[in-house]
């Protein structure tokens, strides 16, 4: 592999010139005129009582699938845009323009669904089944039963309308307050600024009480802005539960659950099998708590490392590290890695003004995909990258799929990433150099189980409960607080000293309009990848299989893709179950040595 020396991704070979290009503003204008030309299609679009000329229908899903590539190749260049640098005003100017532009795709949309309403049940049946339109069955029949459950258009089409500027405008004003908070902290014997992104890295600092101090200067900085943030929560929340007023759906899971092509059964059988298990981590924080000279942990110990030498990776060493170990599972995703470095695919650098977190986004027309992070050289960021690439392979193998079947939910695009992590996480320990660098990645891999058995918990169980609670009326800041530490007292099996009372106003993904619920599904795709892999060690042609489960992600409820792919029940608690063993194996291994 050619040297990985640049940490800063290549966003000209899309569009040059960054948020004030000439050729994107081109390619706005041009996707406005294709979505009005869309929209004259579908509202000229009266499918017949007696039968459905198929060939017509699939003329205009063809123009609804060039639409909706377009749409998310710029929505995703305005992604990056944004994300490298908070402070660029005109990329925040794009973001709103993405807004209308998604509300102008989703009327379409919702207007293309309605029409499929329209068509009697057996006269459908049989339309759905012919040749032309034989592989966009799934997706089509997915449209016609999301409509029936939602208004009449001409009121969905004003709904969509007014959350530019009523909904979706609350995720930004969010991200433009975040975007301009800075933490102080004091550093021997300097005090320096940071970003929220740069402070939260230092929380796995493995002095204690820099720790503390990490955490105690983070939590000034979101209480200094905590009552902006229940405005931006309340009011988010508050349109999306009167949408749901007005569509008569009582169950705030309904919209969640349909997005990630999910039964609640399945969903309750995954949370109860993590009930069941919790106390084996609980014994692992307490362990924790004793080798940290503690009577309990609070929650900024969690992640801390026990070691007081923490070995940190070049930027090169940690992608040689992911390229090796993909290659022994697959040499097709180790080959895409690779090149996915080599040309510059992933922003890394760690510097100011950059979001926090990190994501992977899709450019479908231009065939590529664009990873963000910020990587300070830890384990925990290698893990992070190769989770990451395992996001952007999923897409890779998916290029030449039909647009319309690349809808993949949440949940399983998560599975993606957390097997490609796992990767890189389980060579990490097997090819430790001492007993204190083993010790030291196991525990990084416990703490990743426990982030999601114990700390999406605590968001999953938050959420639901302030969404039951905002049906009421705006819910405080101190009831927010509360809510929040309840949460984490049940989902920690109350095992720690001091919680995060403050971690709805700091976790960006409550504030998000995208996806609501923004949680379960990393928990659902974490053990369902863990199934997938332990089929990976046992198979001699995994790589195949893999990408064809990866292929059918867009295209089948998730309890069907396990029956396909793994002949495995998810409404059952059997299938979790044995998954959450391969964690907490690694927890007593931890603890024998």
């Amino acid at each position: 592999m050619q040297q990985t020396n640049n940490l800063r991704w290549d966003l000209d070979i899309i569009f040059p010139g960054g948020s004030h290009s000439a050729d994107f503003s081109t390619y706005l204008q041009e996707l406005e005129s294709e979505l009005t030309d869309l929209a004259d299609i579908v509202s000229q679009y009266n499918p017949d009582k007696e039968s459905v000329d198929t060939k017509r229908l699939r003329i205009l899903v063809n123009n609804l699938e060039k639409v909706n590539k377009k749409f998310r190749e710029a929505s995703a260049f305005i992604s990056c845009l944004s994300a490298q640098n908070v402070k660029d005003e005109q990329a925040s100017l794009l973001v709103s323009k993405r807004s209308e532009l998604k509300a102008k795709f989703e009327a379409i949309q919702t207007s293309f669904n309605q029409k499929l309403v329209q068509i009697p049940e057996d006269t459908w049946q049989n339309a759905r089944n012919q040749d032309d339109l034989n592989d966009l069955e799934f997706v089509l029949n997915e449209f016609r039963e999301q409509a029936k459950g939602l208004l009449p258009i001409e009121q969905e089409a004003l709904i969509n309308d007014l959350a530019v500027d009523g909904y979706h405008a609350w995720d930004q004003m969010y991200q433009a307050i975040v975007g301009k908070m800075e933490v102080r902290l004091k550093e021997e014997e300097t005090t320096k600024s940071y970003s929220i992104g740069q402070a939260s890295n230092k929380l796995a600092n493995p002095n204690r009480d820099f720790r503390k101090h990490v955490f105690n200067q983070l939590n000034r900085a979101w209480k200094t802005n905590e009552h902006l943030f229940s405005q931006t929560l309340n009011h988010l929340a508050g349109f999306r539960l009167q949408k749901y007023t007005h569509r008569n759906w009582d169950d705030v899971l309904r919209e969640p659950l349909e997005l990630n092509r999910m039964k609640k059964k399945t969903l309750d059988a995954m949370w109860t099998a993590i009930n069941n298990n919790k106390h084996h981590f609980v014994t692992y924080l307490n362990k924790k708590a004793e080798r940290l000279d503690l009577k309990k942990l609070s929650i900024y110990d969690i992640n801390a490392p026990i070691n007081r030498e923490v070995k940190t990776f070049s930027y090169q060493e940690g992608a040689d590290f992911i390229i090796k170990h993909f290659h022994r599972f697959s040499p097709k995703m180790a080959a895409f890695a690779r090149m996915a470095f080599d040309n510059r695919w992933i922003e890394a650098e760690d510097r100011p003004d950059k979001r926090p977190g990190g994501f992977c986004t899709s450019f479908p027309e231009s065939g590529q995909t664009r990873i963000f992070m910020t990587y300070s050289g830890t384990s925990s960021n290698i893990a992070t990258l190769a989770h990451e690439l395992g996001h952007a392979y999923h897409q890779h193998v998916m290029n030449d799929v039909n647009g319309l079947n690349q809808r993949y939910a949440m949940n399983v695009a998560e599975t993606a990433s957390t097997f490609a992590e796992m990767i890189v996480a389980d060579a990490s320990v097997t090819y430790a150099q001492s007993t204190d660098e083993k010790k030291g990645l196991l525990e990084d891999k416990i703490q990743r189980s426990i982030a999601f058995f114990m700390n999406i918990h605590a968001r999953f169980l938050f959420e639901k409960r302030f969404y039951e609670e905002r049906k009421q009326g705006m819910v405080s800041v101190n009831r927010l607080n509360k809510l929040m530490v309840d949460a984490q007292k049940e989902a920690y099996c109350d095992v720690l000293e001091e919680y995060d009372e403050n971690f709805w106003a700091s976790k960006l993904h409550f504030h998000m309009t995208g996806v609501p619920f923004y949680n379960f599904p990393y928990t659902f795709g974490y053990l369902f990848s863990l199934g997938i892999y332990a089929i990976a060690q046992k198979s001699d042609d995994f790589e195949d299989e893999y990408i064809k489960l990866l292929r059918d992600t867009g295209r089948m409820e998730v309890e069907d893709l396990a029956y396909k792919h793994l002949q495995v029940d998810l409404t059952a608690t059997a299938f979790w179950e044995d998954a959450i063993q391969l964690c907490i194996n690694d927890v007593y291994e931890y603890l024998s040595i």
